[in-house]
Parts: structure tokens; sequence; C-alpha cells
């Protein structure tokens, strides 16, 4: 399965938290964007339990990510 996690960082972290988060087993990609969120990583994982795993102990206590709003990827 597929998701995007959308990343609100706090400022002057940006660059520290994408390379960290380039680093974390089942992002296959992380960038900086420009909006309401700062970043974000595209995560892909065997099933939602992993995705949960993932986002709450690898991406939410990276120094410097205040918030995440994960949205699944859905193939029609």
């Amino acid at each position: 399965m597929k998701a995007y996690v959308l990343i609100k960082i706090r400022a002057g972290d940006v660059k520290d938290v994408v390379r960290s988060l380039r680093k974390v087993e089942g992002v296959s990609e992380a960038h900086m964007t420009f909006g309401p969120y700062d970043a974000v990583a595209e995560v892909e994982t065997a099933d939602v339990a992993r995705l949960g795993a993932i986002t709450a102990s690898k991406i939410q206590p990276i120094p410097g990510v205040e918030q995440t709003l994960t949205c699944l990827a859905v193939d029609l």
C-alpha cells in the first residue's frame, strides 16, 4: 500500500527533517513543499498497521516535526 504523509515543520528545520525522512525505512521519497504543509513523504508498506507504526514511531518523533496528515493512495 502507498500513502502520502503531509508534514508541518518548525521554521528553520525543513531541510534537516527532509534529510531525516529520506533515511526512514518505508519512505520511498521525501520532498519540501510550498503551501499549508512544509514537506511530503511517500510511504510504501505492506499494511495499515505498518504504516501507523512508521508514522508514529519514525516520522512524528523527528525533531522539528509539528504535525502530520496521512493520506492513503487508492488506485481505481
